[in-house]
């Protein structure tokens, strides 16, 4: 019989429901896709080779930050779940059911709601994954015949980590309900919220808020080499001025606007206020965990969408393009191929203890390097410049070293000498040619083939070939790659998460404001008239925290200059992904809300 009445709580509650499900299945979704990429054993070991290492740390570090989030989301998420049901066991309570009889009611529907969720979540991650696999691949230039989609270790600790999740929330919910006294279950809803008013002390609260703010944002312009000061202080700083921030100053705001009477007796904008007082007294904690989290999902999505920008400087930080050791039909093939710009061969003899090379052609065709010019907290610029010839055969010098790495020397001495003696030289007689391309990102995938055929054909050259421009360039790939989309789909899981938290605080107190838009509704206050209301006041709610958040980015990007070269480059395409998706979900929170409240 219980277990009747339960479903039929259930059926009654079906829309409330729906957006629970739909956060917890977007939680485990973005969690199982992340957990298949960093855990691909194939996809790692025999398809990606050296980037692949990075991206199993990229992904598994995006895994422990989706954990977290996910923990705090839950716990929301359980605690709307709760409120949505505690009145109706208070009801089983009162006609005679058992305690523990509705303790395993509750354990049952709070971990049957989890486990539900999840194994949806897996299965549309089957699909996530496929395409962001398929994206990822792309971006890095790949020939994939290893990634599985289905992955049984990613299934099987993703259901792990939610299933206990949810079962330690399900013995949170026994625990909380079945020692409470059935009146409290009854009248959860109903009880007072206690507002302070001293005014002097929200004075003093609002100004120390404001000023915790200002000093998290002038450490986050501070130069990177503070980086480990930085965090900490910013982090303590931010997170406690935006905490009092939203128990002070916006309480001090609505104050001042309930006393402007020719602004609060228009329409019912005093009810409005009010509401919004009460609200944000009782909010102040999850709004500024909201304001936190909507910077962080902004965050991740902007300065991953601007790892992008690192391609460039990939391509500047290296001279030469590509590295010819063996010019076999394959490799004569591709070269045929791609755009050359300057092409450049050095002949010399390997012995035993020295490389000969021939000085005339050193001198006619200077080897070139690239310059590291550093630019204070800015980031850095690349210049190219001549290396000095006589600078390639003295060990002391930066020049020898470089050049030695070109031609992979290792512990030989390179030595110049005249066209005639190294004619007279025993030994192998091999030659180096160096090239650059007139666009290296549109001819990246020729060069890295051609690369690859030279290291089939020579391995003993795979030390030179190895640490060519386009390997480099693939395993900067890895890290963009990798950033890039676990900063969207962090972001985007964050927001997901946090609006979906936002809207599950606003809907548990739906229930007791019914009572005050029906007083209103009865004394002749029109449905547009409280629906403009509710917009007003739900739009507040969403708007403020939004608002910081937005605030904390817009400052928090300046840690990235040194990692980025333009953090704010392109900023106005998350923003505007954001933007549109957290107006979804107001609109999506205002509708459930009216349809609560506003029941005819």
């Amino acid at each position: 019989m219980i277990w009747k009445l339960s479903l039929t709580g259930v059926k009654s509650r079906l829309k409330d429901y729906t957006v629970l499900f739909s956060g917890l299945v977007v939680a485990s979704m973005i969690f199982y896709m992340f957990l298949s990429l960093a855990v691909n054993p194939g996809f790692m070991s025999k398809d990606v080779n050296a980037p692949g290492q990075y991206l199993s740390f990229i992904f598994g570090f995006g895994i422990v930050l989706l954990a977290i989030i996910t923990f705090v989301y839950l716990v929301y998420a359980n605690s709307f779940l709760l409120s949505m049901r505690q009145h109706d066991y208070g009801m089983f309570m009162m006609l005679g059911a058992k305690s523990s009889r509705i303790g395993l009611l509750i354990f049952c529907e709070t971990l049957l709601t989890g486990i539900v969720a999840t194994i949806l979540g897996i299965v549309i991650g089957f699909g996530l994954t496929a395409l962001v696999s398929k994206l990822l691949i792309s971006s890095l230039g790949l020939h994939i015949t290893h990634f599985q989609i289905i992955l049984p270790n990613a299934i099987l600790w993703t259901l792990i980590f939610f299933v206990a999740i949810f079962f330690l929330a399900a013995l949170r919910n026994v625990h909380k309900l079945v020692r409470s006294k059935v009146i409290d279950l009854l009248h959860e809803s109903q009880k007072p919220i206690k507002l302070g008013h001293k005014s002097f002390w929200r004075v003093i609260e609002a100004i120390l808020g404001l000023a915790l703010l200002a000093v998290g944002y002038y450490v986050m312009g501070l130069p990177a080499s503070n980086i480990f000061m930085i965090i900490p202080v910013a982090l303590v700083t931010i997170v406690a001025g935006s905490y009092f921030t939203f128990d002070s100053l916006f309480t001090l705001i609505i104050n001042f606007l309930l006393k402007r009477k020719g602004y609060v007796y228009h329409g019912i904008r005093v009810f409005t206020l009010g509401q919004l007082k009460f609200r944000i007294r009782d909010y102040t904690r999850i709004l500024s965990v909201i304001s936190l989290l909507f910077a962080l999902a902004l965050g991740a999505i902007t300065v991953g969408l601007n790892f992008n920008s690192l391609k460039d400087q990939a391509v500047k930080s290296t001279y030469y393009d590509a590295t010819i050791v063996e010019n076999n039909p394959a490799v004569k093939k591709n070269i045929a191929k791609i755009d050359i710009k300057t092409k450049t061969t050095y002949h010399y003899v390997e012995t035993k203890n020295d490389l000969y090379f021939n000085q005339t052609e050193l001198e006619k065709h200077s080897i070139k390097d690239i310059k590291f010019i550093p630019h204070g907290n800015n980031f850095p610029t690349y210049k190219p410049f001549v290396l000095k010839t006589e600078d390639l055969s003295n060990p002391e010098k930066y020049a020898n070293m470089h050049f030695g790495l070109l031609v992979g020397a290792g512990k030989k001495k390179i030595k110049l000498v005249s066209a005639n003696k190294l004619n007279a030289v025993k030994g192998q007689k091999k030659y180096i040619t160096l090239l650059t391309v007139k666009n290296f990102a549109k001819d990246y995938p020729t060069l890295m083939k051609i690369e690859k055929a030279q290291i089939a054909a020579v391995p003993m050259m795979a030390n030179v070939l190895m640490n060519t421009k386009p390997f480099q360039y693939q395993m900067m790939l890895g890290f963009i790659s990798g950033f890039e989309f676990m900063g969207f789909f962090l972001g985007i899981a964050f927001l997901t998460m946090l609006a979906s938290t936002l809207m599950f605080k606003v809907l548990s107190g739906a229930a007791s404001d019914k009572m005050r838009y029906e007083m209103l509704y009865k004394i002749g206050t029109r449905r547009k008239v409280l629906k403009q209301s509710i917009r007003n006041e739900i739009g507040v709610l969403f708007l403020l925290p939004g608002v910081l958040g937005i605030i904390d980015v817009l400052f928090g990007l300046r840690l990235f200059k040194a990692l980025l070269p333009k953090p704010y480059m392109g900023i106005w395409l998350p923003f505007l992904i954001f933007i549109v998706l957290y107006f979804i979900y107001y609109a999506v929170t205002v509708k459930l809300y009216e349809n609560i409240v506003l029941k005819k």
